[in-house]
C-alpha cells in the first residue's frame, strides 16, 4: 500500500514518529511531504520517498496558503496514495481538505490545538470551520490528550466514533535509557523547548530569579531556538552567571543526563515529549497542571504539578524541589521511569497507532 505523510516540520517528524514510519515501511510504500531540513536524508536512507513541499508554518498568508492546498491537490493526484497521514495545523486543514475532495482515506493527527483555541474570538471560529470541513471524512482523528479530544467534540468538529486519544507520541524507552542522578552542590534545572513566551519561559525566568535572590545555589539551561526575540533577556540572565543558553541541540540526552530536574511551564501542549523524554532518563519533572503535560507527571510521586501562567506557584515548586534530598529526588526520578514504562512506551504507541490506520 502506498501511504503518503504530510507535515511541517523535519524534525518532528524523524525525532518523534520515526519508528511509526520504520513500521509502516516494513509492508508499505512511504512518501513524506514537507519542507526540506537537516532530516530529510536520514528519511530517505529510511527508504522514504521525498517531495519538497513548501509550508509556511506560523503565516497567515491566505495566498500562500491556497498555494499549500493547490500543492496537495496536485500530489495527491500524481501520487495516488492509498492512505494519507496529516500532522500539525496547515497539513491537517489543507491536506484533509484535498484527501476529502480526491476521496481518498487520510487519518489526521491533532497534536495541539495553540492559542486559536484559547484565546477564542473570530480566530477561533474560523479555526473551527477549517478543521471542520477537513476532519468531516477522516477515516480516524488522533488526539494526545483527552482535553483536546473533548474540544473538537464539543465544537462538533469530529464526531466522537471518529476519534481515538494516543499516549502523545510514546517515547522510546530504549533510546531514552535510566542514567545514574547526577552529584553536585549546585542544582540544575533543565529547560527544553522554543523560547517563547507560551512555552512559560517568562514565567521560568521569574522563579529562578527569586530562587536566586533566596540564596540556593541553582543554575538552568536552556535548549532550544528562539520563536521570539529573548536574546537581550538571555545574555543579561547568562552575564549575571545562573543562566547557561545552548541553542538547538541534535542529542539533548547529555543535557538531561546533567540535570537535576526537568521544568516546562508551558500554557498548552498536544503532548510534551520532552517530558517524556526527561522522565524515561530518571529524572524528576515540574509542568504545568493543564492536560498535555499533567499525563506526564504523578504529582507529588514522580515531580510536581504547577499552575499555568503562575510565576509564584512555579517559584514555589522549584524551591520545594531545590530542598529535597538527594535520596528523595533519585527515588522520584526512577517511579517518573516507572510511569513512562507503563503508559507511554513507543512500541506501544506505535502498535495502537497502526492497528487503527489499517482497521476497515
Amino acid at each position: 500500500m502506498k501511504i503518503m505523510i504530510l507535515a511541517n516540520n523535519d524534525v518532528g517528524l524523524y525525532q518523534f514518529r520515526k519508528e511509526l514510519i520504520e513500521e509502516l515501511r516494513k509492508e508499505n510504500e512511504v512518501i513524506i511531504s514537507l519542507p526540506y531540513g537537516d532530516f530529510i536524508e536520514p528519511l530517505k536512507k529510511m527508504g522514504c520517498k521525498f517531495i519538497d513541499t513548501p509550508v509556511d508554518r506560523r503565516g497567515i498568508n491566505p495566498f500562500t496558503d491556497l498555494s499549500l492546498f493547490r500543492n496537495y491537490r496536485e500530489l495527491l493526484k500524481n501520487e495516488k496514495p492509498a492512505l494519507v497521514i496529516t500532522y500539525t495545523i496547515k497539513p491537517n486543514v489543507y491536506g484533509g481538505f484535498a484527501c476529502r475532495l480526491a476521496k481518498i482515506p487520510y487519518a489526521v493527527n491533532i497534536t495541539g490545538l495553540g492559542t486559536a483555541f484559547e484565546n477564542g474570538g473570530l480566530l477561533k471560529k474560523i479555526v473551527t470551520v477549517m478543521n471542520k470541513a477537513a476532519c468531516k471524512k477522516a477515516k480516524v482523528v488522533f488526539f494526545e490528550n483527552e482535553g483536546d479530544r473533548q474540544i473538537f467534540i464539543r465544537e462538533k468538529i469530529v464526531k466522537e466514533e471518529q476519534t481515538h486519544r494516543l499516549n502523545g507520541a510514546g517515547v522510546n524507552i530504549e533510546k531514552y535509557q535510566v542514567v545514574d542522578y547526577p552529584q553536585g552542590n549546585k542544582f540544575k534545572f533543565l529547560f527544553m523547548g522554543r523560547v517563547m513566551a507560551e512555552k512559560g519561559i517568562d514565567e521560568l525566568f521569574e522563579a529562578m530569579r527569586k530562587i536566586i535572590s533566596d540564596g540556593i545555589s541553582c543554575e538552568l539551561d536552556v535548549l532550544g531556538g528562539y520563536e521570539e526575540n529573548y536574546k537581550d533577556k538571555i545574555e543579561k540572565y547568562e552575564s549575571e552567571g545562573w543562566l547557561h543558553y545552548h541553542g538547538y541541540q541534535k542529542d539533548v540526552r547529555p543535557f538531561i543526563e546533567a540535570c537535576h530536574c526537568f521544568v516546562l511551564p508551558s500554557w498548552h501542549e498536544g503532548m510534551a515529549n520532552t517530558n517524556l523524554e526527561s522522565a524515561a532518563t530518571g529524572r524528576p519533572i515540574i509542568t504545568s497542571n493543564i492536560h498535555g503535560c499533567k499525563e506526564a507527571v504523578v504529582d507529588g510521586k514522580t515531580g510536581f504539578l504547577a499552575n499555568r501562567k503562575d510565576a509564584e506557584d512555579l517559584y514555589k515548586v522549584m524551591k520545594k524541589m531545590t530542598q529535597l534530598s538527594y535520596e528523595e529526588r533519585q527515588v522520584m526520578g526512577l517511579a517518573g521511569r516507572e510511569h513512562m514504562e507503563k503508559v507511554f512506551d513507543k512500541k506501544k504507541v506505535v502498535g495502537e497507532t497502526i492497528s487503527c490506520l489499517l482497521k476497515q
